[in-house]
């Protein structure tokens, strides 16, 4: 519940003077609020570990940090069980699929997304998880087989489709990755770009954190492969048909694990997951992606 996220961030051990708190988000994830003590402003996350997702604090605190020294993302000032307090820019907005397409805009994301690439491994304290979403995708698979989710009917073709899209894709060259890119993890305070949310951070292919952001902005297939181009550039390579087969598997698979994301979330509803996440419909988030699943395999099979 809400209260019990408000209560948890008041009590915080970091705070040397009342505070005042603002809600900034609420989402399966945990709870955002905006935290001013009359000197500073903060950004305060509230959520605990989710076991069914994979997600455990002390990689996204560890990710965090590294995020920060290379600066990508906004400071992580404290941390303690349950809770997370960063540094808060009154500028900063999330961006959206409109504000991408303008190629000023484009070309600023690439920059950061090979910042992140390719300097952030440098800074981690640890080695950092590989995010391999075939594998992911499989567990989500096992965990609805295994409690009878509402998915169980689809699984045979989303594995059989899974495990083409492993395929395709073939052997990586891994560079660490924010692997959940979407409209509230990108912000932009006019001047340059900043990722937040890193419960995800991992090693991965490239090509993936692009997939990721297309799905979730849902952007213009145009868009992306303008995208996809200014980031091979980037990397020195061309974007080529095998490049974009490879964009285009990425892109699905990313589809099934939003799918199956969704599906795992709506079986535990009465976890802490769920308490926090109240008034999300992950059913309805799981069926808006894999509705989109028949037309991205389309246009992945026609390259």
């Amino acid at each position: 519940m809400v209260e019990d996220a408000r209560r948890r961030a008041l009590e915080l051990d970091f705070w040397s003077e009342p505070v005042t708190l603002k809600p900034l988000s609420a989402g399966p994830t945990g709870h955002r609020f905006l935290a001013d003590d009359g000197i500073d402003q903060y950004n305060v996350q509230i959520g605990d570990d989710l076991p069914e997702h994979g997600i455990y604090h002390y990689n996204e605190i560890a990710v965090s940090q590294a995020a920060h020294e290379a600066g990508l993302s906004p400071a992580l000032l404290h941390y303690e069980p349950g809770a997370l307090v960063f540094e808060y820019e009154q500028a900063a907005i999330e961006t959206d699929a409109d504000a991408l397409a303008q190629p000023e805009n484009m070309d600023r994301l690439i920059g950061l997304l090979g910042q992140c690439h390719l300097d952030l491994p440098g800074r981690l304290e640890v080695p950092g998880p590989m995010f391999w979403v075939f594998h992911l995708n499989r567990r989500y698979a096992r965990i609805i087989m295994q409690h009878s989710g509402d998915l169980v009917s689809a699984l045979s073709r989303l594995m059989a489709l899974n495990d083409e899209l492993e395929l395709a894709i073939g052997a990586i060259q891994p560079v660490f990755c924010h692997n959940n890119l979407a409209a509230n993890t990108v912000l932009d305070n006019g001047e340059r770009y900043s990722l937040s949310q890193w419960q995800y951070g991992g090693w991965n292919d490239g090509l993936y954190d692009l997939a990721s952001l297309a799905v979730n902005l849902d952007l213009d297939a145009g868009v992306a492969d303008d995208m996809l181009h200014r980031y091979r550039q980037l990397t020195g390579e061309d974007a080529d048909q095998t490049s974009r087969r490879r964009f285009a598997a990425w892109k699905c698979a990313a589809l099934i694990w939003s799918g199956l994301w969704g599906g795992v979330g709506a079986m535990f509803p009465n976890s802490e997951a769920g308490t926090l996440a109240e008034g999300f419909d992950y059913a309805e988030y799981s069926r808006q992606h894999l509705d989109r699943l028949d037309a991205a395999i389309a246009e992945f099979r026609n390259i």
